[in-house]
């Protein structure tokens, strides 16, 4: 399957609620009255793609039809355009370390899917036929560390990790230590779930990063925070907050193809002007996709 398939795929539900609207608005009368132009208005922000870019893509609706009176289906087309102006500034490439390992710290709340995440950036850094180490740092959750270790197992990617309860800091140490020895070119640590609110936890990640950059000066060298798209804009609120407590380098954004909300990358790349680095569109190891404004667009907005 193409990177364009891939995405249409896992965009199909946002795609499919987006278009039957938008058409069913705009095909009942050829003419753009204000009453057409906020259904519109609900319709894309139904599909959560924030205040911000739908009032921008309505006024430039308004504008062509102003301007140029055109055919209410190029609707479609304006939308496209807008949502990938929007995207244009996003650097969805890894960060890589001038020299050593580069060490990527993977952060979120309990249940966006960081531990699955964390295995399928390693198989998309093996497939540009580069070498990686995984670091089994959500010691909370004594799952974490036996879910790692089998997809370690099953991607053939040495995972560091200690027992259930241990130091994750330490844990992390032995990590970076590890991938220095071993001359890895990346070094995936995943980190245990926490709420931004819980003061401790937050705490403890401080922790984390420091001892890692005491290690490896420079490291973490990325910050990539999972949201899960099923959340919608409440995935904005942990982005927002996340960011506050810890210097955030880009974003991870899954579970897009179970869900009509996929607007949401949208919103928050506007609002927050973190790069959306990767989307994941699915179950399997490469359904985890550096993320592409163009692609992205047409996928949600083609007729």
């Amino acid at each position: 399957m193409g990177l364009f398939q891939k995405f249409k795929a896992g965009l199909a539900k946002t795609h499919a609620k987006l278009t039957h609207e938008i058409k069913r608005i705009v095909t009942r009368s050829p003419k753009l009255t204000a009453e057409s132009l906020e259904e519109i208005e609900h319709a894309l922000i139904a599909a959560d793609l924030g205040m911000a870019v739908t009032q921008q893509i309505v006024a430039a609706v308004k504008q062509a039809y102003e301007s140029q009176g055109t055919t209410g289906h190029d609707v479609f087309a304006i939308a496209r355009a807008e949502v990938e102006k929007n995207l244009s500034s996003n650097k969805p490439d890894l960060l890589k370390a001038p020299s050593g390992p580069t060490v990527v710290s993977i952060v979120g709340v309990n249940g966006t899917g960081k531990t699955t995440t964390s295995a399928k950036l390693a198989h998309y850094i093996q497939s540009q036929k580069k070498t990686v180490l995984l670091a089994a740092c959500d010691t909370f959750r004594a799952a974490a560390i036996e879910q790692l270790k089998l997809w370690g197992t099953r991607l053939k990617v040495e995972v560091i990790a200690s027992g259930y309860g241990a130091d994750a800091a330490s844990v992390a140490h032995d990590a970076v230590t590890a991938a220095q020895a071993r001359k890895a070119d990346y070094l995936f640590i995943d980190t245990a779930g926490r709420l931004h609110t819980k003061h401790n936890l937050m705490q403890e990640l401080h922790k984390l990063h420091r001892v890692i950059g005491k290690q490896l000066p420079g490291a973490p060298h990325e910050v990539l925070l999972v949201l899960d798209g099923s959340t919608g804009m409440n995935a904005l609120n942990q982005a927002r907050e996340f960011n506050k407590a810890v210097p955030l380098t880009g974003l991870i954004v899954t579970k897009l193809d179970g869900t009509s909300k996929g607007g949401m990358v949208v919103a928050i790349q506007k609002e927050l002007g973190l790069p959306i680095k990767f989307i994941g569109l699915g179950e399997q190891p490469d359904d985890l996709q550096p993320f592409d404004a163009k692609q992205f667009a047409q996928a949600l907005f083609e007729e």
